[in-house]
């Protein structure tokens, strides 16, 4: 897709997003820690609901 920008503005907007505060190195994503996480919640609020079930039902 090209650019709508001028070339000026183009090159600007590419310096600016090379320069160093830009170069964040990253840990790779870990889809299985998200997967985890999201089970972990899901599992701990229905367990979470039955006990409270259970509270209100005696």
């Amino acid at each position: 897709m090209p650019s709508r920008l001028h070339p000026e503005d183009q090159k600007r907007v590419d310096q600016y997003l090379a320069s160093p505060v830009h170069q964040v190195e990253r840990r790779p994503f870990r889809v299985w820690i998200l997967i985890a996480l999201v089970v972990g919640s899901v599992v701990g609020l229905g367990l979470l609901s039955r006990l409270l079930a259970q509270l209100v039902a005696v």
